[in-house]
């Protein structure tokens, strides 16, 4: 059972992406005082906590996980007041907050980057960072052959302050988000102080992110990926992925945390595998959870989907730490969509007028209502990314004038990237830009990404109140996860009718999930939520219940 300082273990909790989520202002960029004007709305949807994608000083190179900042609000997004005020009101809703911190690499925009820049090749400003000489007589070679995530080559050339070539610095992502040098310990004093700046404003907790990268295998020896794999899918042979020496940073957090009591937590972004490897980010003297993307990329079929859970619970359970649940978020294709394609392309790659492979809306949306209801059964904690509470799917047809994502640039459109989970959620089905923000004197509103007419029809407004709507379905499910503890019970798989069929208990709960097309036998009970429409003895397929005697 959990403690009163364990909320962490159970708790449903909610992804916030400040620049899509309520524009105050009405430039188009939503930002923390709208934030702050729609918490009612997510305390009413029945979550414990919510996680702040970046708000800090960034030029926005990369939708703000470039910091230049660490310790200040971008003007974008507000003040450190209105910051305050955000954290008041959540405080005052029962919600926990959580901020995210970017601790791979900095802005080039950084006082310490800019810096670099300024001294000498061999100086204690550029050992921050991850500066070499290049290969070749002239050094025009990169030093070795990594390539960036987003595609490129992972090292820039800068010129020196003779105007000549000089060495190179390596960016693991975009050219503006050069890496730190986490051998250097002015790096970890740098990163003890924005923890405790930011815990000492009452923050519950950090979501850090590609906190499987910072360190670096020694000698930065060549290395040649899968040309197939997808952002994602990086192998364990990557020497900048899952080095040893990580888990030393996050057990100096770890004590941080433990400077202002034994309630906050670190929430890494780690896609490492298997799930017995990932389970060391959350070792007792680590962090307290970690991102369970096994999960979020395991199909909606039976048989792989009992495997990862059972996988899931005993590679947690065996270092104490909770199994952690997941199936959307700012990186990846929401979770409607996804699931109505066949098969998905590669996570980093996204979805655009050219893609070969277009969903089915209907099964799309109905296979992630019960993906939803079986995840949200299940024993632990669990991440919902804002807006699949309305069924948002993945915007396609943006039109390439529009995009921002880094990716798309630097593989010069070949993947269309991010954009596409990213355009601001709709609130008011009649009102401008549908509800995302006020309109300007000829009553129209901007919207940094163009929202797709099909918005209306998933606004807030249309849904609350509507029985069978997903809003509605949402907050039904969180209800009863609440009301029968189901985060906290034991599971206990059940014989299953059929092979496409799940079944397992929970407390007094039977939950019953049809991953298949035919309709299957229905356990005698009454049904406390159901995903769609359910018969007296038949569960249809794609389709989840859960039941009680």
């Amino acid at each position: 059972m959990s403690t009163q300082n364990d909320w962490w273990r159970t708790a449903v909790i909610y992804q916030i992406y400040p620049r899509s989520f309520a524009d105050s202002t009405g430039d188009g960029v939503g930002d923390l005082p709208g934030i702050t004007s729609r918490l009612d709305a997510l305390a009413e949807l029945g979550v414990d906590a919510i996680w702040l994608s970046p708000f800090f000083t960034s030029p926005q190179h990369d939708a703000g996980y470039d910091v230049a900042d660490y310790t200040d609000v971008d003007p974008l997004f507000g003040t450190l007041a209105d910051f305050d005020a955000m954290r008041d009101r959540a405080k005052e809703l029962g919600l926990k907050v959580l901020i995210d911190l970017v601790p791979n690499h900095s802005s080039s925009a950084h006082r310490w980057f800019q810096a670099a820049l300024a001294a000498a090749p061999g100086s204690p400003e550029r050992a921050r960072y991850l500066f070499r000489d290049g290969n070749g007589p002239d050094g025009a070679t990169p030093p070795n052959n990594w390539q960036s995530v987003f595609g490129g080559p992972a090292w820039t050339r800068v010129l020196e302050s003779d105007g000549t070539p000089g060495q190179w610095y390596l960016h693991l992502f975009d050219t503006s988000q050069p890496d730190f040098d986490w051998t250097n310990p002015e790096v970890w004093e740098l990163f003890r102080g924005v923890l405790r700046f930011w815990l000492a404003r009452g923050v519950d907790g950090f979501r850090v992110d590609v906190a499987h990268g910072l360190a670096k295998k020694a000698g930065l020896p060549d290395w040649t990926p899968d040309p197939h794999a997808g952002m994602a899918d990086h192998q364990d042979d990557a020497p900048y992925w899952g080095q040893p020496a990580v888990h030393e940073v996050y057990r100096d957090w770890h004590r941080v945390l433990a400077e202002f009591g034994s309630d906050r937590i670190l929430a890494g972004e780690a896609w490492i595998e298997p799930l017995t490897r990932l389970a060391k980010w959350v070792r007792p003297d680590e962090m307290q959870q970690t991102f369970n993307f096994s999960f979020l990329a395991t199909p909606w079929e039976a048989a792989p989907l009992k495997k990862v859970v059972d996988d899931s619970l005993a590679a947690f359970g065996g270092v104490g730490a909770p199994s952690t649940w997941v199936l959307s978020n700012h990186d990846v294709i929401r979770h409607a969509t996804r699931l109505g394609l066949n098969p998905p392309p590669p996570q980093g790659q996204g979805l655009g007028p050219k893609t070969e492979s277009h969903p089915d809306e209907v099964v799309g949306l109905r296979r992630a209502r019960a993906y939803t209801a079986f995840m949200l059964a299940l024993p632990g904690s669990a991440y919902l990314y804002q807006g699949e509470e309305l069924g948002l799917p993945e915007v396609i047809d943006l039109p390439d004038s529009a995009r921002q994502d880094p990716t798309f640039f630097r593989t010069g459109g070949l993947s269309y990237g991010r954009d596409g989970c990213r355009v601001p959620i709709p609130w008011d089905s009649t009102a401008p830009a549908t509800g995302f923000g006020p309109a300007g004197p000829d009553g129209t509103a901007a919207s940094w990404l163009p929202q797709p007419e099909t918005w209306a029809g998933y606004a807030r407004d249309g849904q609350s109140g509507i029985p069978g709507s997903t809003l509605e379905f949402y907050r039904a499910a969180l209800a009863a996860r609440r009301e029968h503890g189901l985060a906290g019970n034991e599971l206990l798989w059940q014989e299953s009718p059929e092979p496409a069929v799940l079944v397992f208990r929970s407390g007094p709960v039977t939950v019953v999930a049809n991953t298949g097309s035919s309709p299957a036998d229905l356990p005698t009970g009454r049904v406390v939520l159901a995903s769609g429409p359910v018969g007296a003895e038949r569960l249809p397929g794609d389709t989840t219940v859960w039941m009680v005697a």
